[in-house]
């Protein structure tokens, strides 16, 4: 699964969030999104197919976190195509600045 329509998802951006900077089980992200321990396993499991959060086992216990170089990935990719917008965004303005400089002024008459 893409990293990128994984994470577009408002409770899986969340849960990233909540284990960013700590390892939770998923009942304790279940309890603090206020959501089921069911749709939360589901936020999870397609959060660990797309390779943004990464699992460790602690007795029976599972502990999740964010892949913070995973995620890096996505906003490089994100940055690059904001930075080719922006790019594309500014030639097209100095366009217009250029086409504003050259077109001649109407309403104005010479003669006395």
């Amino acid at each position: 699964m893409d990293a990128l329509q994984v994470v577009t998802e408002p409770r899986r951006r969340e849960i990233l969030r909540l284990v960013w900077d700590e390892e939770l089980p998923a009942g304790t992200i279940a309890e603090r999104l206020g959501s089921s321990f069911s749709a939360t396993s589901q936020h999870l499991a397609r959060l660990r197919e797309a390779g943004v959060v990464v699992v460790r086992r602690n007795g029976r216990r599972r502990l999740y976190r964010t892949d913070r170089a995973r995620l890096a990935e996505v906003t490089s990719a994100l940055e690059s195509m904001w930075r080719d917008d922006i790019d594309r965004l500014a030639s097209v303005a100095e366009a217009a600045q250029r086409a504003q400089r050259a077109a001649p002024r109407g309403g104005q008459r010479g003669g006395a």
